[in-house]
């Protein structure tokens, strides 16, 4: 069973950067896409942003407004999301996920791993 493994989780203040990275356990499967999601205490699970690996393509959260950068460094399999201009509202815990298969990118039904999870906390 693949895991991926999140850190980079903090309590921050508004307007603060933090940059979150995911590391799966098997670096060698190929993965079609990596995203990070997130979920507020009472909500459903959030998309953030997406990486289709090949053909590469970014899709992100219409919540997103350019704060988030998500990123992949290749030779590594490592999932980044830089997060800018952070608000109160950004406070959740934010998953990583991946799926071997093509799938609806915002959907979490259509991943095969997910992380534990990395809390993320913006005191206004």
């Amino acid at each position: 069973q693949v895991q991926l493994v999140e850190t980079g989780g903090g309590l921050v203040q508004a307007g603060d950067s933090l940059r979150l990275s995911c590391t799966p356990s098997d670096r060698q499967l190929n993965y079609h896409a990596m995203s990070w999601f997130r979920q507020s205490p009472g909500k459903e699970r959030e998309f953030v942003a997406s990486i289709i690996v090949v053909p590469k393509k970014i899709t992100y959260g219409a919540f997103v407004k350019g704060r988030f950068t998500i990123s992949r460094d290749d030779a590594r399999t490592t999932l980044y999301l830089q997060m800018d201009n952070l608000k109160a509202e950004d406070t959740a815990v934010y998953y990583c996920a991946a799926r071997v298969s093509p799938g609806a990118s915002s959907a979490p039904a259509s991943y095969d791993y997910w992380g534990q999870g990395t809390q993320v906390t913006v005191s206004s």
